[in-house]
């Protein structure tokens, strides 16, 4: 007899339902294995999915295993936002309003707060690290093809996920880029790649940056609002001195009907947070 497991469908990174990053959850997750888990999220062809375990390290507060359509993930960030979120809302304790998130990334504190009628979940996400950007020329210049870039250079970063980035003359650039799909995952194929973020300071004054994401080697052709590609951007401006302020919010989505927004922090130690609201749209079973 299959398992009955409770399943939510969270808008992560949104105001209001439909503006964010969607997310499914499967919160009673034991006995499923990495294949199943695996053939679920590419059935809910969603850029990610998430299944909810206990914890099996010392000081966590829970386990989380994340995938794409196509792998697993060792972090990703409106994974782990959700992810608190929906454990909040069916019930777990928290102690002074922290959470420990065990994840193939490593043990990572969530912290939370209330927000009006809400609350603001904000994860520290793993420490970036610089790679060497060793590809072949042909892929990486197919890849940004079209893109007005900005004064810093192309990088590749690493924080559980890689992403390239690229920074864009201005937020003009980033909302009219038509994205080279083809080259972008050949890019991303050959490196081993989540996918690749464009990036430019915001004109609005809504918030300090606008940001796309494409991922479409991992079956996603642009992702609607991404955690951890922002957290890398953070990471690279401090990296070079280009980092505005240590709080800042950063603009997603809206090229493909979203809105999302992402609040960054880089604190004291240099440690990158990113954090939102999540909502939750859709409650039921799995069966699976």
């Amino acid at each position: 007899m299959r398992a009955v497991r409770r399943f939510l469908q969270l808008d992560v990174f949104a105001d209001r339902p439909g503006l964010g990053n969607p997310l499914a959850v499967v919160l009673d997750s034991e006995g499923l294995d990495g294949a199943g888990m695996q053939a679920f999220a590419r059935w809910t062809n969603l850029s990610e999915t998430i299944f909810l375990l206990p914890p099996s390290l010392p000081g966590a507060s829970y386990r989380v295993r994340i995938f794409t359509p196509r792998t697993e993930m060792p972090f990703a960030g409106h994974p782990s936002v959700g992810a608190a979120h929906a454990l909040l809302e069916t019930g777990i304790e928290a102690k002074d309003g922290e959470l420990w998130q065990e994840c193939e990334a490593g043990l990572l504190p969530v912290r939370f707060e209330s927000h009006g009628a809400g609350r603001r979940i904000s994860v520290r996400a793993p420490r970036a690290r610089v790679l060497g950007v060793d590809v072949a020329p042909h892929l990486l210049d197919a890849a940004i093809t079209g893109m007005r870039r900005g004064a810093l250079p192309i990088a590749l970063l690493d924080n559980g996920p890689r992403w390239w980035l690229v920074e864009l003359e201005g937020e003009l650039a980033v909302r009219e880029l038509q994205p080279a799909l083809d080259a972008i995952a050949a890019l991303c194929s050959a490196t081993l790649a989540a996918g690749l973020m464009v990036f430019a300071r915001a004109a609005s004054g809504e918030a300090a940056f606008v940001t796309r994401a494409f991922c479409p080697a991992d079956g996603v052709d642009e992702d609607p609002v991404t955690g951890s590609a922002n957290a890398c951007v953070a990471a690279w401006l401090r990296h070079n001195g280009a980092l505005p302020w240590r709080r800042y919010s950063a603009l997603q989505g809206r090229e493909i009907g979203r809105d999302g927004r992402i609040d960054i922090q880089v604190d004291a130690d240099d440690e990158v947070w990113i954090g939102g609201r999540a909502l939750t749209v859709v409650r039921g079973e799995m069966r699976w």
